[in-house]
C-alpha cells in the first residue's frame, strides 16, 4: 500500500474515529471524508437533504442507504480524492460496503480499521462531548472552553448536540450492532479487517494505527 491508499475506519460513535482519521489522512495524505460532516453541514445550510437527514438524526436514527450512498459517491469522484481517500462513517450496512466496492472500480479498498472501544466507554464520552455551534470544534465537560462555553477557536457558542443525548446515544449504539457490526464479518471474509484497541490517549491509539497501515503497506510490496 502506497500513499493514496483508499482506507474506511469502523467503529462505535464516540470510539475517537474523527480524531484518528484527521491524523491518518495527514500521515497517508489523502482527504478525511466524514459523512457525519457532510450529513450536519446540511442540516445547517437548511437544504432540502439537511432537512431530510435532520429528523433522523434527531430521533438517533441512520439516514437510508440510498440518501448516504449517493452523497458518498459524488464526494469521491471529486479530484482531491482521485489518489485514494479516507472514509469516517461510510459504509454502515453491507449494503452499503458492496455499493462502496461498485463505486471505488476498478480500484478496490486496501485496508478497514475497526477502532475497538467498550460501549461504556463511548456513552460516557458521547454524553459528555459538547461543540462549537459556529465551526464545530469538540470539547467535553471534562475538557471544557477557556471561557463560559465560548469556544476557544472562533468565539462561539459551545453546546451539546441534540443527537448527543442519552437516549439518542444509546439508539445509535443499538443501531451500531444491528447494522454495522456484521461489517466486521464481511470485510474480514475478504481479509481486509484489521481490529485496533481505541483506548488511550491520542497518540497512543495513533501510534497503534500506524503500525498496521505500514504493515498492510508491507504485505502490498
Amino acid at each position: 500500500m502506497t500513499r493514496g491508499a483508499r482506507l474506511v475506519v469502523l467503529g462505535k460513535q464516540g470510539a475517537g474515529k474523527g480524531t484518528q482519521c484527521v491524523r491518518l489522512s495527514h500521515y497517508l495524505a489523502v482527504p478525511h471524508i466524514s459523512t457525519g460532516d457532510m450529513l450536519r453541514a446540511a442540516v445547517k445550510a437548511g437544504t432540502e437533504f439537511g432537512q431530510l437527514a435532520k429528523a433522523y438524526m434527531d430521533r438517533g436514527e441512520l439516514i437510508p442507504d440510498d440518501v448516504v450512498m449517493g452523497i458518498v459517491e459524488e464526494r469521491i469522484a471529486e479530484p482531491d480524492a482521485s489518489r485514494g481517500f479516507l472514509l469516517d462513517g461510510f459504509p454502515r450496512t453491507t449494503v452499503q460496503a458492496k455499493a462502496l466496492d461498485e463505486m471505488v472500480r476498478p480500484n478496490s479498498l486496501d485496508l478497514v480499521l475497526d477502532l475497538d472501544v467498550p460501549t461504556e466507554l463511548v456513552l460516557k464520552r458521547l454524553s459528555s462531548r459538547r461543540v462549537c455551534s459556529t465551526c464545530g470544534a469538540n470539547y467535553s465537560l471534562e475538557s471544557p472552553p477557556k471561557l463560559n462555553w465560548t469556544c476557544d477557536l472562533c468565539g462561539g457558542e459551545v453546546v451539546q448536540r441534540r443527537d448527543d443525548t442519552e437516549t439518542a446515544i444509546r439508539r445509535r449504539l443499538d443501531l451500531y450492532e444491528e447494522s454495522t457490526a456484521p461489517l466486521l464479518e464481511f470485510y474480514s471474509e475478504r481479509n481486509l479487517l484489521a481490529v485496533v484497541n481505541g483506548v488511550g490517549t491520542p497518540d497512543e491509539v495513533m501510534d497503534r494505527l500506524v503500525k498496521v497501515v505500514e504493515m498492510a503497506r508491507d504485505r502490498k510490496k
